[in-house]
């Protein structure tokens, strides 16, 4: 700059010492310019003030000469001291030539500006506060320099910045809350902690309401959080801490909703402090805001779910995720079932009320407290079923999926059927068949969860629907109802009028009972081992969750349909030694043991026509019912059965059973010979057919036992009465019963000659 140069009204000596490299005479240039400045103030001469400004700005701060430019800062800064109360005036001239040098490559000169704008705002107090946004902008760029007196010169800076806004009531949350979002995001520490340090400010100034702006921030709070640095999370865990305590005691004045999509994202995070924040704020949100996060169900199991999966390496979280998929699932109530459009579908009929089972594991539920917010009313929130379906379908198909998430899965699958039954069976169909495949889960717990679901859909009445019965009659699994057969009592499960979708053994259960019994036989045909090893396990509990009764007699009804022989076979001694063994079956053993009533003779037949696809079965079906007779009767054709050594091993295995206290009956009765001839006669038949064996030594020791035989000999004749008679179980036709059973082996015995054809076949080709 030419330093003789008309500056007027700043003194050619003034403007010499302005532009001087040494920092003694630029100070008393700049005494002399606050000398100036303030005789123009008394003489409220402000054209002259302007114009002394815009000297030091134009010629000076924003000089191409770095002198110039540090005499031209402490210039303003003189002017801001002389102007005093009076420099609110002025303060965008003082201002951004001072801003505009902190972006200057000479770190003595952004050093020479911090100083400046120092000065500046210390002189000003209250009324830089509508410059606010460009003073924090500036700072927040000068937190990041690397130079440290730079760096320590903005802390001056910040913290007296700071002051003012405290003592200050004229703070513009408004304007500066976009600037607070745009930097949040900055990735450098220094920078990071500038902006945490003034949110922490701002939270703790009465006046100010940040609580209001938190969904503009709260995404950048939780990326902070993941910062490298300890002291840096430590600050924003403070931070997120007081807003929660805010929200605590706020509740009705917070926007939930603008914020739970944040949290759902962030309980997704790989850092275990983000997760475990964004967790225990989604905890306290369910419990704060009750049904208005129900919009965001999806989202939330989406984040929930896994971690409930977690080991102890991160139980803290765990526990979390349990408090909150508990809370969430308290918020679905039997309302969530009525508030859509059913009522716009044609011939839709309301189910009955519902009442929850007993089984149900709501128990821990009620220890948590869930209201909603009067601002935000219960009634105005829909449950987004659809979203929620989908994403327990996804977790049940994906095998990565944790046990104790997949049970949580299948609980609220259950949980739903019992809150909203009429829209979870819209959807019964997508997830029919991952129901069926996750019961071959390696895990017990699994497999008893989704029993239970399977449980219910085959028991709610809003199975029973129209839509569903229309949706099920359409479908590819097309249930048919066994042919009337002969020998069966009236009202048997041979008659009715009942649908083609309905099993007609079932008059209790709904439309899915049938085909749940029918796919779940097609899966332990399509998977042996899972009928070997989980078969016993899945039936026995089906019968504790639904009727016994109702189970045996479809899956007789559909075994009698059944053209792979050798599975029907191997499905009936499993059944059979299920009804004979299970202590869950005591109530239907109970009812077959006496036939004394139509529906028991009903049943027997049923399981009879099954039960013939194994002969051996089908004897001790009769001893189970006491009909000694047709049990005689049928060992007597075993001798022109085919007899393997699998056949002996199911003698053997009944000759075991005649041993089991279930039999007790049926031992004592051997002391009454005259009125059981063909028990004796029976049971010395199976003798008959067994090697020398322990199993032929047992039975063989038990009919010793058996006192005066003599009068065995004199019960045989035809005359003799009929071991425990009864009214309705002479109604019963054995002679047709006993022809069902030689149709069958003799079906059995054409599989086996024919499958021996094919391997002959076979090796004589080879």
């Amino acid at each position: 700059m030419n330093a003789e140069r008309d500056l007027s009204p700043l003194t050619p000596n003034i403007v010499r010492a302005l532009n001087d490299k040494m920092y003694e005479k630029r100070k008393v240039a700049a005494l002399e310019i606050e000398k100036l400045v303030r005789e123009f103030v008394a003489q409220n001469n402000t054209a002259q003030i302007k114009h002394v400004i815009q000297i030091l700005s134009q010629e000076f701060a924003l000089s191409q000469h770095p002198h110039s430019r540090k005499g031209g800062l402490i210039g303003l800064a003189a002017c801001s001291i002389a102007l005093g109360k009076d420099s609110g005036q002025y303060l965008r001239e003082l201002i951004e030539p001072v801003l505009t040098c902190f972006n200057d490559a000479d770190s003595r000169l952004r050093y020479y500006a911090c100083e400046a704008l120092y000065n500046i705002v210390k002189v000003a107090r209250g009324s830089v506060l509508p410059h606010f946004n460009v003073l924090f902008d500036g700072l927040s760029k000068l937190a990041a320099d690397p130079d440290p007196n730079v760096k320590s010169g903005s802390e001056l800076l910040d913290r007296l910045l700071k002051d003012i806004v405290t003592e200050s009531s004229k703070f513009d949350l408004v304007s500066f809350v976009p600037l607070l979002r745009e930097r949040i995001y900055s990735n450098n520490q220094y920078a990071r902690q500038f902006i945490i340090s003034w949110i922490l400010v701002l939270e703790n100034v009465p006046d100010i309401n940040l609580l209001e702006y938190l969904p503009e921030i709260l995404d950048g709070l939780f990326q902070i959080l993941g910062d490298n640095s300890k002291e840096i999370r430590k600050m924003c865990e403070v931070s997120l801490g007081e807003f929660l305590k805010e929200i605590k005691k706020m509740p009705d004045s917070v926007k939930f909703a603008e914020m739970a999509n944040i949290l759902v994202i962030h309980c997704q995070s790989s850092d275990d402090l983000i997760q475990l924040t964004a967790m225990s704020w989604m905890r306290e949100f369910l419990q704060l805001a009750g049904r208005v996060m129900l919009p965001y169900s999806s989202g939330i199991l989406t984040a929930v779910l896994p971690c409930l999966s977690y080991d102890d390496r991160k139980k803290s979280i765990k526990e979390v995720a349990n408090v909150c998929n508990l809370s969430l699932m308290k918020l679905v109530t039997p309302e969530d079932d009525e508030s859509d459009d059913t009522s716009q579908l044609p011939n839709q009929e309301e189910p009955p009320p519902y009442q929850e089972t007993a089984d149900h594991d709501d128990s821990s539920l009620d220890n948590i407290s869930v209201f909603a917010p009067r601002s935000s009313p219960a009634a105005a929130v829909t449950l987004n079923l659809d979203g929620i379906v989908q994403v327990l379908d996804r977790y049940l198909h994906e095998p990565s999926t944790g046990m104790m998430t997949r049970i949580c899965v299948l609980k609220w699958l259950y949980h739903l059927y019992i809150k909203t039954p009429r829209k979870m069976f819209r959807h019964t169909d997508l997830l029919f068949p991952i129901l069926l495949k996750t019961l071959s889960d390696e895990s017990d717990e699994v497999i008893l969860k989704d029993l239970e679901v399977l449980a219910e859909i085959a028991s709610s009445p809003a199975g029973q629907s129209d839509t569903a019965n229309e949706e099920i009659a359409g479908s590819q699994t097309k249930l048919q109802v066994p042919s009337p057969a002969r020998g069966v009592l009236p009202g048997s499960c041979s008659e009715g009028t009942r649908g083609p979708e309905s099993s007609p053994s079932t008059p209790t259960m709904n439309s899915y009972f049938h085909r749940f019994m029918v796919n779940l036989l097609k899966r332990f045909s399509s998977e042996r081992k899972l009928l070997e090893t989980r078969g016993a396990f899945i039936i026995r509990q089906l019968c504790l969750l639904l009727n016994a009764e109702n189970i045996f007699h479809s899956m007789a009804d559909i075994l009698l349909r059944e053209e792979d022989l050798k599975f029907a076979s191997t499905m009936v001694q499993n059944l059979n030694s299920i009804l004979l063994t299970s202590s869950e079956l005591f109530q239907l053993r109970s009812q077959l043991k006496d036939l004394q009533t139509p529906e028991s003779c009903n049943l027997f037949c049923c399981l009879y026509r099954s039960w013939c696809h194994s002969p051996v079965a089908t004897v001790s079906l009769c001893f189970l019912t006491q009909n000694y007779r047709h049990a005689y009767h049928l060992i007597q054709k075993f001798g022109d059965l085919e007899v393997t050594v699998d056949f002996l091993i199911e003698v053997d295995k009944l000759v075991q059973l005649i041993e089991c206290p279930i039999f007790t009956y049926l031992r004592l009765q051997l002391l009454d010979v005259e009125n059981h001839p063909y028990l004796i006669r029976a049971l010395y038949g199976l003798l008959m057919l067994l090697p020398q064996s322990s199993a032929f030594q047992l039975l063989s020791h038990r009919l010793q036992c058996v006192p005066n035989p003599q009068l065995m000999r004199s019960g045989l004749a035809e005359s003799a009465p009929l071991s425990s008679p009864k009214s309705d179980s002479e109604r019963i036709d054995y002679t047709e019963l006993l022809q069902h059973f030689e149709k069958v082996q003799n079906k059995h015995l054409e599989v086996r000659h024919q499958r021996a054809g094919d391997i002959l076949e076979r090796r004589l080709g080879q």
